[in-house]
């Protein structure tokens, strides 16, 4: 066993001297030692009660002849962290989850893990730690949250939380209602409740082959989730035995798969940014051309939270679980060819997956052949602006939206540009450019949730466009195009967009451009000049000197 070198032996005696003195016996020593990675704290919704999770995935260890013993990680909960200062610390600590579980899992040689995340940066941030570590492991996620309800009507964090802002704002609701929303959006622990990036992070684990069936979307208060995390806790003794690794399972052909089930799903516009850096951690680039080769042969499947169906009506993932869950989107897409079903999991091939699965709600997942569309939610964009690639949910942009030309309205921040959209500048036709909030100009490259839903709570979102070289959440909705790569502090072309400038938006072609000649553009790349770091200390500094483009997954330098 790897834990050998740390027990095993006459010269190991000190070692146990210290695994005894916190009660470990010597029967419980010989056993494979399981790290089981919480990422419990009592300031996410998504993991409040991850503890629960934990002392399941232990007993199904015990269950199976191993011996658990727990660590934690950090996390950062995009929804709290949103609009302030806060924000900024998101991303970095992807990096970091990685690094800390790297030095615990190679401090104390375990023989398996079993990963316990459930929000945003906690994901990808596990999911590139095992990629790096590549021991035996497994995922268990802390389910999604249940959708609200007020009066009759379903709200979620985006709906009810942030949309509800620019509602009142606009005066489309009063004070009263503004609270009881408040008091109702978010009803029970979990994950977020609609198709945000820790829910398509989470089901991407499923396809990606590291977590069993039901890991994204079995909500967290059922005790199905329970019994799950029991199932993963043996299963990764078996792992263990057989010696299959993260490697073995995230192969080019995993994440082939991962991305057409994401774009089927119209998932997260942030998958973008984390699944080719847990690709960069497997050893190999997934290129952004990639995603749209991929999306135009994969009909959008699901109409799930931020997206809105025709009538207005949305999906929520327990709908999702209700009708099948990600097996039976699998299945669907496999009737089209588009899957490699020799990808093996964690649960065993794709195929044997999906055998059993079934779809039990067409209206919830629809068939290729009445997809919502025939190519998929998820967009690359290239132009001018952004010459190594741009990134929007067409999934959740409305039709009139999709091909469109508007003035430029420039601002240097994101508080700039919801001081803008609040204070009722910001007109039909016009489109908000977001500048130096990128990896680098950030530092950390913060959502513009705020904007995005300011946007369309006011009832702008079917006339006004947003692009900016941050990133947006994985509940934004509307024409918001981000990621745009090179960023402006690295001296990208959005940097060059000036206060009335043409922009042209052409989402069926996959463009993004300036309507400026090439000698104009060439004149203000003369006169531009890199504007100083806005921090010079501390993790954010390090951040910033260290990271690469967000179209590289934004992973640090070699």
């Amino acid at each position: 066993m790897r834990s050998d070198a740390m027990k095993k032996g006459i010269e190991r005696e000190p070692h146990r001297a210290l695994f005894k003195a916190i009660g470990y016996s010597d029967e419980q020593l010989k056993r494979p030692i399981i790290g089981v990675v919480n990422s419990f704290n009592e300031v996410i919704p998504g993991h409040v009660h991850l503890n629960t999770i934990a002392r399941a995935v232990k007993d199904g260890v015990l269950m199976a002849g191993g011996t658990p013993m727990e660590f934690p990680t950090i996390g950062v909960c995009d929804g709290i962290a949103m609009g302030h200062r806060g924000m900024k610390y998101s991303l970095v600590s992807r990096e970091l989850i990685a690094d800390s579980i790297e030095i615990m899992a190679n401090a104390y040689l375990f023989d398996g893990l079993v990963f316990i995340p459930n929000c945003d940066k906690i994901i990808p941030g596990m999911l590139m730690a095992a990629a790096r570590v590549n021991i035996p492991s497994i995922f268990i996620s802390g389910g999604a949250m249940l959708k609200g309800k007020y009066k009759g009507k379903n709200y979620d964090l985006i709906s009810g939380g942030f949309e509800a802002v620019g509602e009142f704002v606009s005066g489309k609701i009063d004070e009263k209602t503004l609270t009881g929303i408040e008091n109702n959006c978010c009803p029970t622990c979990g994950s977020c409740s609609g198709m945000y990036t820790a829910n398509t992070m989470n089901c991407m684990t499923e396809v990606l082959g590291m977590g069993l069936p039901g890991n994204g979307t079995i909500p967290a208060v059922y005790s199905e989730r329970l019994r799950l995390a029991k199932s993963a806790g043996m299963r990764v003794m078996e792992l263990v035995a057989k010696d299959i690794k993260p490697r073995d399972l995230m192969t080019e052909k995993a994440f082939e798969n991962t991305f057409t089930v994401d774009v089927a799903l119209g998932g997260s516009t942030n998958t973008v940014l984390h699944l080719p850096a847990i690709a960069h951690e497997a050893g190999f680039k997934f290129d952004l051309k990639k995603i749209n080769e991929i999306s135009a042969k994969t009909p959008n499947l699901c109409k799930l939270s931020p997206a809105r169906r025709s009538d207005g009506s949305q999906h929520y993932i327990e709908d999702l679980n209700d009708a099948g869950g990600i097996p039976a989107v699998m299945k669907e897409l496999s009737k089209k060819n588009l899957l490699h079903l020799d990808a093996v999991t964690v649960a065993g091939t794709i195929k044997s997956i999906i055998d059993n699965a079934v779809n039990d709600n067409e209206d919830v997942i629809r068939t290729p052949e009445n997809g919502y569309s025939q190519q998929g939610g998820l967009a690359i964009l290239f132009g001018n602006i952004a010459p190594e690639g741009a990134v929007v949910k067409q999934s959740a942009v409305a039709p009139e939206m999709m091909k469109r030309e508007g003035r430029a309205r420039v601002f240097g921040s994101e508080e700039e540009a919801q001081k803008a959209i609040l204070g009722k500048r910001i007109v039909p036709g016009d489109v908000v450019v977001i500048l130096y909030e990128g990896p680098k100009g950030g530092p950390g490259m913060r959502e513009m949730l705020a904007p995005t839903a300011a946007i369309a709570g006011m009832g702008l979102d079917k006339e006004v466009a947003l692009i900016t070289d941050g990133r947006f959440s994985g509940g934004t909705r509307g024409a918001a195009i981000g990621h745009i790569s090179p960023e402006a502090m690295e001296g990208g072309p959005i940097g060059l967009v000036r206060e009335g400038d043409t922009i042209e938006i052409d989402i069926p072609a996959r463009k993004l451009n300036l309507k400026v000649t090439d000698a104009e553009l060439a004149k203000r790349k003369s006169e531009w000049i890199q504007p100083e770091l806005k921090v010079k200390s501390g993790v954010l500094y390090r951040y910033a000197i260290n990271v690469t483009s967000a179209s590289t997954g934004a992973v640090f330098k070699n």
